[in-house]
């Protein structure tokens, strides 16, 4: 018989589930062009799941469900949270764009939104393989007919198609590793998984086989190099709807099953695994800035962008565990988690001003598209230069604060191979600065190729200006976020 706690740690996921289905059946009865009510509802959804999220976490309780299936815990439960929100921001700042190019015919935007949320919390709150990778492939199948959702637009097609191949690559790379920690341990339980590993009665090489298949596969979802070859090509060709879609919750999700999968799951392998991420670390800093640097079209330098802040995100994760002494776990970790959610909360800002900038048959995604932004409306080439600034590490903007909180995390181990990767990573930044501040130069020196005005309705500027506002105002004041992320991960690594 199912308990009770097996309920409520489930309760947010059953919400999105039934909320899922009453959208897309009641879609079909919505006339407006619009989707207004079907719009409404998904939002109300939303908001009734991150604020029950925001509950649980912060009653700091760690609860395990279905025969340890499931976890809720006080970094899953935040996660949720900042992932629901994310969605509906995202929807927000989404809906005018997809009316305009005809993709709200059949409400999927909202209720394929909603569905792709249900998997991002299956794989934040699994504690089982198949719980893990259950959820992965409801994120990415619902991600797959989100870039197809244009069916008349072949370059949305051809990036749908891409994805689709690359991603099944990459969940076989992921289920083969997990297939190999199951051989080798005998559970699919992470917790039971990890005292297998403990235990030293397993094959070490069979576990360590495994593992880069593991690794592979998260590689993949993150975006990092070498498992970086769909992200240009998928955020440029997919309408800029679903590339926020794709670029920002689906990151915090990612993050989740990292820590699930090698933290909770294989800290004993950490001596592997961290050399992994080092590498992968390295080559996405490298890759990403570099290859940024000669891109014309905006989409396209942010999904390089993104390569290389994924790059600062593994730095992060790499730096836990010292000499087998896990003392700094708890920061390292809660460095990278940080960095996260305030690349989430920065990338829905720009990505939002694109998607404001775009206009009925015509995508604003070129970096020449922002010429003179700032004549044309000063609020939203304020919101961008923020973005931008954040994105580059420029103080006082939270992404400043978040690239110090991993560098300090790698020198506080007091290692010289840590000490050389945040010097590389500063000189990658500096490197960066240049593509983010040219988008700046050219928003507020150069001449405008149009003179009309930027048009909004009252929903998309009052979240821009809030999600800007953040960016700047957690800059100013990161403590209140920096001690959430590290008590949250304290508390749930000491569970």
């Amino acid at each position: 018989m199912i308990d009770k706690l097996s309920w409520i740690s489930v309760y947010p996921e059953i919400i999105l589930l039934v909320m899922g289905c009453v959208v897309a059946l009641a879609d079909l009865a919505v006339r407006s062009p619009r989707r207004t009510a079907t719009y409404v509802l998904t939002l109300l959804t939303l908001a009734a799941v991150a604020a029950l999220q925001a509950l649980y976490a912060s009653a700091g309780a760690t609860v395990y469900g279905f025969g340890n299936m499931v976890v809720s815990d006080p970094m899953g439960n935040w996660l949720k949270c900042f992932s629901a929100l994310a969605v509906m921001v995202t929807l927000v700042y989404a809906r005018p764009y997809a009316a305009d190019r005809d993709m709200l015919r059949g409400g999927e935007l909202f209720s394929l939104g909603l569905f792709a949320l249900l998997g991002m919390f299956v794989m934040i709150s699994g504690n089982n393989f198949l719980v893990l990778y259950m959820g992965l492939e409801l994120l990415t199948l619902s991600s797959y007919a989100l870039v197809a959702l244009r069916r008349d637009d072949a370059t949305a097609t051809e990036a749908a198609m891409k994805y689709f191949v690359l991603g099944a690559l990459a969940s076989g790379f992921l289920l083969y590793g997990l297939s190999m920690m199951y051989g080798a341990t005998g559970s699919l339980d992470v917790n039971a998984v990890f005292r297998a590993i403990n235990s030293g009665h397993v094959n070490h090489q069979v576990l360590v086989f495994g593992l880069v298949f593991v690794v592979s596969g998260l590689a993949f979802k993150l975006g990092v190099v070498p498992f970086h070859m769909w992200i240009p090509d998928v955020y440029q060709g997919a309408p800029t709807a679903v590339t926020l879609m794709i670029a920002g919750a689906p990151k915090l999700a990612a993050f989740a099953i990292m820590i699930r999968l090698l933290v909770e799951g294989m800290l004993s392998l950490a001596i592997d695994w961290q050399q992994m991420l080092m590498v992968l670390s390295v080559g996405s800093l490298l890759l990403g800035n570099l290859a940024a640097i000669a891109q014309t079209n905006l989409k396209r330098m942010l999904a390089f962008s993104t390569i290389s802040q994924m790059g600062f995100v593994l730095l992060g994760m790499a730096s836990g565990v010292v000499n087998g002494q896990i003392d700094s776990a708890a920061n390292a970790y809660s460095s990278a988690m940080f960095y996260v959610v305030t690349y989430v909360l920065t990338t829905l800002a720009s990505f939002g001003v694109i998607l404001l900038l775009a206009r009925d048959g015509f995508e604003s995604e070129e970096i020449a598209d922002f010429a003179g932004l700032n004549q044309r409306s000063p609020l939203y080439a304020a919101v961008m230069a923020v973005c931008l600034f954040s994105l580059a590490g420029i103080p006082p903007m939270v992404g400043f604060y978040a690239k110090l909180s991993v560098l300090q995390a790698l020198i506080a181990s007091g290692q010289a191979l840590h000490l050389g990767l945040a010097v590389f990573a500063v000189m990658m930044s500096l490197v960066g600065a240049f593509y983010y501040l040219r988008v700046v130069k050219v928003m507020y020196f150069d001449e405008p190729i149009s003179a009309s005005t930027v048009y909004a309705s009252l929903d998309v500027r009052l979240v821009l200006s809030l999600n800007g506002a953040l960016v700047l105002l957690l800059g100013l004041l990161p403590g209140g976020l920096m001690s959430l992320c590290a008590r949250a991960i304290v508390q749930t690594l000491g569970s």
